[in-house]
C-alpha cells in the first residue's frame, strides 16, 4: 500500500509536471507574453478544502514595485536549498524564461528594465479581486493572513494601524498571527485585536510574569469547511524581544515553543480535526525545522522571511507554502482530506499584476478613505533617481536603499560609520521615478525610528557585527532570531559565514581613511531602530527627506565593502 508521503510526494511530482501547482500553467503563460487576469486566477478545482494565504503585507495598500533578492544565503544543511536560490538558478530550478513576467516577479535579474514593460505589483484592491474568485469557486475557503500587517507605512504610523485594520476587516480574513503589529505597544494591540471580527492567534504567545498562555491570543481555531474539521494553529513571531523592544510589549513572552506546538496538534486531533494548519510567522528555516520536529502538522503557511516559492516544499509529511509579501502574491491551496488524512493537495502562487488584476471598487474605495487625509502629504516630491539607479532592499547585505540610508545617517548626523537594521520590507524605486515622501516612510516606518548618534570602539563594532551575523548565519536555524546582515555605511569588512560566532567579520575597514579599523579607538556611529528604551534623536524619516532634498537627484556609488566568502 503506498505510504501517505509517497503520496505526497507523488501529488508533488505530478504538480511539477503536469501544472497542478498551478506554477507550471502560468509560467507557459510567462513565456507567450499573454497574461489577462482569467489566465492569472485559471485554477483546476481540487479536492474539498481550499486555503489562501497572504503574508507580511507591511501596510503596502497600493500597488508597487517590489524587486526581489539577489543574495539569499543558506548555511548548514539549508545550504543551496530554496528559499535560498536566486537569479538564474531559481529560474532553472522551476523552468523560467529569462524575461517573462514570471522572471520579473520572482527573480532580479534586469528588474528595472522588466518592471518598466510588466508595471506594479500589489494593490490590496487587486488582491481583494483575487480572494473574491477563488472564493466564487471555493465559497468557504479560509483566508489567512500570516502577519507584519499593521506595519510599514506613513499611514499605518499615523493611524496605529488603524488603516490596515479597516481595509483587511474588508477582505474579511478568518484568522491571523503577529510579529511587527506588536511594535504598535501591547495597549494598541490589545484595542485593535478585541475588536476584531476574526481569530488572532498565536499558540506561543503567553504571559510574561506567569508563564502561561496569554488569553487574548487563543492557540487555535477550529473551522468546519468542505465537509471537514479543520484546526488552524497560530504561531507568531517566536523572538519579538530580541528583535524588536520588549519594553513595548513587557506583558508578553514568545519563544518557538515547539513541544507546546506538538501538544497543540495532539489536543486537536483528539478532539476531531482532521485537518492541522500552522499559520506560521516562524521564517521558513525554522518551519522546516519545526515541521521535523513536530509531528501531525498537515500545512504550514509561512512568513517572516518574505520568501516566495512557486511550489511548497514537502518535510515529512507536512507541506509548507511560502506566498512573498507587500501584496505581491496570493497562495491558493486546494486539498483533498478524506477519513481524517490529507490525501493530496494542488497550489498556486498568484502574482499580483497590478495592470492585468482588476481592482475590486469596493475595497478601492475603503484604501481611498484610509489615505485621503494624508494624501497631499504623502504625495509631495522630494527627489529622483538618477536614470541609471535602482532603489531596492533584499538580500542578506546591503541594498541600495539601505546605501541611501546609512549615506543620509553618515551626513546628517556627522558620524564616521552608519548602522541600519536589516529588514526586509519596502518597496523599489525604479531609475528616473520621483520619490516622493510616501516612498521614503515605506522603508523607514516603525514605532522606534529614532536616529541616534553616538561613540562605539572598534571592539563594540565588532561585537555588533558578530551578534548578528550569528542571528543570520547560524547553522541551527532556531538561533536564527533577527532580519539581514545589519547594513553599514562608511565601514567595510570580510565575513566568512562558514566560522563560528566570534570569528566571522575580520578586515574591519574605516572606509573614508582606508585605516584598519582599532578595537581600542572611537568612532561616531549614527543608527537607526535601536531596541533600547530611551533612545534620543531625530526620526529616520526626517532624516533621509532632508538628505535626498539636498542632493537632489539621488545618484550611489556601488557598494563593495562588504567581501562575502563560504558560500
Amino acid at each position: 500500500m503506498i505510504s501517505r508521503r509517497d503520496f505526497l510526494q507523488t501529488s508533488m511530482a505530478a504538480a511539477a509536471l503536469y501544472g497542478g501547482s498551478g506554477f507550471g500553467n502560468w509560467a507557459r503563460l510567462a513565456a507567450q507574453q499573454s497574461l489577462t487576469q482569467d489566465k492569472l486566477l485559471e485554477f483546476d478545482t481540487f479536492g474539498n478544502v481550499s486555503l489562501i494565504h497572504v503574508t507580511d503585507i507591511h501596510a503596502q495598500m497600493k500597488p508597487i514595485y517590489f524587486r526581489e533578492p539577489s543574495v539569499n544565503i543558506g548555511v548548514g544543511g539549508n545550504k543551496g536549498a530554496v528559499p535560498h536560490v536566486t537569479g538564474a538558478d531559481f529560474r532553472k530550478l522551476y523552468g523560467i524564461d529569462d524575461g517573462s513576467p514570471s522572471a520579473y516577479a520572482l527573480t532580479h535579474d534586469d528588474f528595472a528594465s522588466l518592471a518598466k514593460g510588466y508595471g506594479k505589483v500589489g494593490g490590496l484592491d487587486r488582491v481583494s479581486t483575487v480572494i473574491n474568485s477563488i472564493r466564487a469557486d471555493r465559497p468557504d475557503a479560509l483566508l489567512l493572513d500570516g502577519g507584519d500587517t499593521w506595519h510599514g507605512s506613513y499611514t499605518c504610523y499615523h493611524t496605529q494601524g488603524q488603516d490596515m485594520v479597516n481595509v483587511m476587516n474588508a477582505l474579511k480574513p478568518d484568522a491571523m498571527t503577529f510579529h511587527w503589529e506588536f511594535t504598535l505597544g501591547s495597549d494598541r494591540v490589545a484595542e485593535i485585536v478585541e475588536g476584531l471580527p476574526f481569530a488572532a492567534l498565536g499558540q506561543n504567545i503567553f504571559d510574561a510574569e506567569w508563564d502561561e498562555p496569554a488569553e487574548l491570543f487563543p492557540p487555535y481555531k477550529f473551522f468546519e469547511r468542505g465537509g471537514v474539521k479543520i484546526a488552524v494553529i497560530g504561531q507568531a513571531f517566536p523572538y519579538m524581544p530580541i528583535a524588536n523592544p520588549g519594553w513595548m510589549f513587557p506583558e508578553y513572552s514568545f519563544g518557538i515553543r515547539d513541544e507546546r506546538m506538538q501538544e497543540m496538534v495532539d489536543e486537536v486531533r483528539a478532539a476531531g480535526a482532521e485537518l492541522v494548519v500552522c499559520l506560521s510567522h516562524n521564517g521558513f528555516d525554522v518551519d522546516k525545522q519545526m515541521a521535523g520536529k513536530v509531528t501531525g502538522i498537515d500545512v504550514i503557511l509561512s512568513g517572516h522571511t518574505h520568501d516566495a516559492l512557486p511550489e511548497p516544499v514537502l518535510v515529512g509529511d507536512t507541506i509548507i507554502v511560502a506566498s512573498g509579501s507587500n501584496g505581491k502574491f496570493v497562495s491558493r491551496v486546494d486539498l483533498d482530506v478524506r477519513e481524517g488524512r490529507m490525501l493530496g493537495f494542488r497550489h498556486k502562487l498568484i502574482p499580483i499584476f497590478s495592470d492585468v488584476i482588476a481592482p475590486d471598487a469596493e475595497v478601492a474605495k475603503v484604501i481611498d478613505a484610509q489615505r485621503a487625509p494624508f494624501e497631499s502629504t504623502l504625495s509631495e516630491v522630494i527627489g529622483q533617481t538618477a536614470d541609471d539607479q535602482l532603489l531596492y532592499r533584499r538580500g542578506n547585505f546591503n541594498g541600495t536603499w539601505d546605501d541611501l540610508i546609512c549615506d543620509a545617517l553618515i551626513s546628517e548626523r556627522e558620524a564616521d560609520i552608519a548602522l541600519s537594521p536589516g529588514v526586509r520590507w519596502g518597496p523599489s524605486i525604479l531609475p528616473g521615478q520621483d520619490i516622493t515622501r510616501e516612498d521614503i516612510w515605506n522603508v523607514t516606518s516603525m514605532s522606534y525610528g529614532e536616529a541616534y548618534r553616538t561613540e562605539m570602539t572598534g571592539e563594540f563594532l565588532h561585537v555588533v557585527l558578530e551578534d548578528v551575523a550569528d542571528n543570520l548565519f547560524n547553522p541551527d536555524p532556531y538561533y536564527q532570531q533577527g532580519g539581514d546582515m545589519v547594513r553599514v555605511g562608511g565601514l567595510g569588512y570580510r565575513i566568512d559565514v562558514t566560522k563560528p560566532q566570534g570569528e566571522r567579520i575580520t578586515e574591519m575597514t574605516l572606509l573614508k581613511t582606508g585605516e584598519t579599523i582599532d578595537p581600542a579607538k572611537t568612532y561616531q556611529v549614527a543608527g537607526w531602530a535601536s531596541v533600547n528604551e530611551g533612545t534620543e534623536g531625530p526620526a529616520i524619516w526626517d532624516v533621509v527627506e532632508a538628505h535626498i532634498a539636498k542632493q537632489g537627484v539621488v545618484s550611489l556609488d556601488p557598494n563593495n565593502s562588504v567581501k562575502v566568502v563560504g558560500i
